[in-house]
């Protein structure tokens, strides 16, 4: 990739996506094999983006980049980036706008509200002020720049009504992608109460989804549950998360992370990386931990950040099999997925059909073997069990005994890891997706 730099003084542009930092001008991306973009405009609203390493924030950054090169006009409304620190990052302002370019299109940078503590009432307050800092930046591409497509990215849902005004505004098609339905999952978990609040709420989720001309979700059981909301079957679309399998895939040479780590010759890893926030349920692999710390040669490894990490790191302190490393950047990505003997993908029972975690793409792509919990038959469990043990939610025994299993059986281990790269290539590979997906696109713009 090369990156150039066209300094202009009436923009202010916080980071140059190769670490460089610029208070003032604008970073010119300029990838290799980019064609001339005459396929149609597209504007992303969505309030994570790159640079953000995980979550929902990496797919978004990755498709916008895979679509310019593919010659598709993209614009993006979203926020600074914040997660899964919960905290602005570097150079960027969470109080003013700003303007970019990056992963190959126009980026603008809203203000937004991040709360030290994203629960409940902060978490709504949150997504709101997303949802209304960006509004006028949406209205004023849709009046000016005239996108073909407007494609929102779920949560935050209330954006949608600000992206149905501007497609009205100026013509444009409708996408809603949902990654997470953020509405049950408030409830569900308990971060709101139910009730009256719950059933207007989810009426007005059903009123704003059954006007967007595409939504898209990211596992069948969530493109089930779009159609019992009342979504048109011929609307509805699968757009699940991607792997790069070129990027993440087994290591046939040592592995040079283990010894910058300081992890001793022998020492098993059983790793979770990833988000670290409550419905990931990770007080399992403390339990577990806790009950397996006499023996030895086994390492209990937390790799991310995340709401819930500090409560986390306390129910452990003392253990001494576990310890916990920040995020790893992109280019380690591939060596620390290798560092692993087993992954662990626990997950709480009441958010499974709520989301999809993503992690298991790349998992399973790095031919290492997983133990998930997961109710039989959700999508969870029918995608992990192609690589890895599936147990009960919540079942610390149950959990403990499917990681002794795979600890004492490397056939096993092999095995696993090798159907489940298998299944990562055929099922979720990166150019698979994109090009379905592009496809879609391309008939928005046409119908349009």
């Amino acid at each position: 990739m090369l990156c150039v730099y066209d300094i202009t003084p009436e923009l202010i542009d916080p980071v140059c996506p190769l670490g460089v930092g610029w208070r003032q001008g604008r970073i010119r991306i300029i990838e290799a094999g980019m064609t001339d973009r005459h396929r149609g405009r597209l504007l992303v609203v969505a309030i994570n983006f790159a640079p953000e390493l995980t979550g929902i924030g990496k797919y978004v950054g990755e498709m916008t980049a895979n679509l310019a090169d593919a010659g598709i006009d993209v614009r993006v409304v979203t926020a600074p980036p914040y997660y899964p620190t919960w905290s602005v990052q570097g150079q960027y302002s969470g109080f003013w706008y700003s303007r970019e370019t990056l992963a190959g299109a126009r980026v603008y940078r809203c203000p937004l509200f991040v709360p030290k503590r994203p629960g409940g009432l902060m978490r709504i307050l949150h997504l709101l002020s997303f949802a209304v800092n960006s509004l006028p930046v949406v209205l004023w591409n849709a009046l000016v720049w005239r996108p073909q497509v407007i494609f929102v990215v779920e949560p935050p849902l209330a954006c949608t009504p600000g992206a149905l005004l501007a497609a009205a505004l100026c013509g444009a098609r409708t996408w809603l992608h949902v990654q997470d339905f953020e509405v049950d999952a408030a409830f569900d978990l308990g971060l709101l109460r139910a009730g009256w609040v719950r059933r207007v709420a989810l009426s007005v989720e059903r009123w704003l989804m059954r006007r967007f001309d595409r939504v898209s979700s990211i596992s069948e059981r969530m493109l089930a549950r779009l159609s019992a909301k009342g979504v048109n079957p011929d609307r509805i679309a699968y757009f699940p998360n991607w792997v790069d399998t070129d990027l993440i895939q087994p290591l046939v040479c040592e592995n040079s992370l283990r010894a910058e780590l300081g992890i001793p010759e022998g020492t098993e890893v059983l790793l979770y990386s990833g988000s670290m926030g409550e419905k990931q349920g990770l007080d399992l692999i403390v339990d577990v931990a806790r009950e397996l710390e006499g023996r030895n040669g086994l390492l209990f490894l937390f790799c991310g950040d995340g709401a819930a990490r500090p409560r986390i790191e306390a129910a452990s302190r003392g253990l001494g099999n576990v310890r916990f490393m920040p995020l790893q950047p992109l280019e380690r990505l591939n060596d620390l997925l290798n560092l692993a003997t087993v992954h662990l993908l626990p997950q709480r029972a009441d958010a499974e059909d709520l989301v999809m975690p993503s992690k298991l793409t790349a998992i399973m792509a790095s031919a290492r073997p997983v133990v998930a919990t997961a109710r039989a038959g959700s999508d969870v469990a029918q995608a992990a069990t192609r690589g890895g043990l599936v147990v009960p939610p919540g079942d610390p025994v149950a959990f403990r005994d499917a990681i002794l299993r795979l600890m004492g059986d490397a056939k096993l281990r092999q095995d696993l890891g090798r159907a489940g790269r298998s299944y990562a290539v055929s099922q979720w590979d990166r150019n698979v997706v994109m090009r379905r997906v592009l496809g879609d696109l391309d008939a928005c713009i046409a119908q349009k």
